[in-house]
């Protein structure tokens, strides 16, 4: 007889989760084990910098290896007579959300492994010996490390597929269903958590650039658009090279500085969008014009 569809894929579930953690078990009882271990003998790199490049791999391990490999593993001797993993899933779901700090971390674990790599010979040794070993299986530290990221897609693709090929009256519908949407949200946690982190340093760039002025200096905001500008002098009929930042919630009017020492612009008008008004202006002298007014003054500017 042939195994139904849906078994299938839960021994496909299974076996994955086996490999996944050996994997997990690789990149904390080995390379972290090993790394932290010569960190602390004061040979390769500082402790700190070992904590940061693996972020919170040990409970991701600790979670994957006590708890839901072992409960799958019941699982599946048990398919005869209880076919069904959709509650089990249901309760390892809310623990993924632990992914959400490993995942925010991973860019700058890799940027910190680089540079240490440069920095320590011994630390580079280190990784590098320990790739050579048969577990590794010719790969990177990095691409061992990409596992744990790509690992919640695999389970919602697994479970779309699962819950697919299950029959209508199967007695595990209704969990499996409520199993992936539950996994559907820890993605999308994952997903939020990823584009917060890149949001924050975007915005933490731009404030750089404007010399990180106190009152300007807000993780709420959100840059709208930016770029330079040509401010309208009608006194004496001339243009002159300016730069704007509209935010949600203000207008910075900038001038590009000379000798670009820390700050790239220094802010000379700050409008608040509150109370702004733009109008554009039909001036054939000086095409695509627009009057900017706030509560303290007016701008004449052109776009390009």
């Amino acid at each position: 007889m042939q195994e139904p569809e849906e078994k299938k894929i839960a021994l496909e579930l299974l076996e994955t989760e086996q490999a996944y953690v050996n994997r997990l078990h690789l990149l904390d009882q080995v390379f972290y084990t090993e790394l932290m271990k010569e960190a602390k003998n004061g040979k390769t790199v500082p402790e700190e910098v070992v904590k940061m490049i693996f972020s919170n791999i040990s409970s991701i391990y600790q979670f994957h290896a006590k708890f839901f490999l072992p409960e799958l593993q019941k699982r599946m001797e048990d398919w005869t007579c209880n076919p069904r993993i959709g509650d089990v899933i249901q309760k390892l779901a809310p623990f993924l959300k632990m992914y959400g700090e490993y995942i925010k971390n991973f860019n700058r674990a890799v940027e910190l492994i680089n540079v240490w790599s440069e920095k320590s010979p011994p630390f580079q040794e280190l990784i590098a010996d320990i790739q050579k070993r048969k577990v590794c299986a010719n790969l990177t530290l990095q691409h061992h490390m990409l596992e744990p990221v790509q690992r919640i897609p695999r389970y919602e693709l697994l479970l779309k597929d699962y819950v697919q090929k299950l029959p209508p009256k199967s007695p595990d519908r209704d969990d499996a269903e409520k199993a992936l949407e539950m996994i559907f949200m820890v993605a999308k946690y994952s997903n939020a958590s990823i584009a917060e982190m890149e949001r924050l340093q975007n915005l933490w760039a731009v404030y750089q650039r404007l010399g990180l002025e106190d009152d300007i200096v807000d993780p709420s905001n959100e840059l709208i658009k930016e770029g330079p500008i040509q401010k309208i002098s009608i006194r004496n009929n001339s243009t002159s090279e300016k730069y704007l930042f509209l935010f949600n919630n203000m207008l910075l009017y900038c001038v590009p500085k000379v000798i670009q020492v820390g700050a790239e612009f220094q802010v000379h008008l700050r409008i608040d969008v509150d109370g702004m008004k733009v109008r554009e202006l039909n001036d054939t002298q000086f095409p695509h014009t627009f009057l900017v007014s706030g509560k303290q003054r007016t701008l004449e500017l052109q776009a390009r």
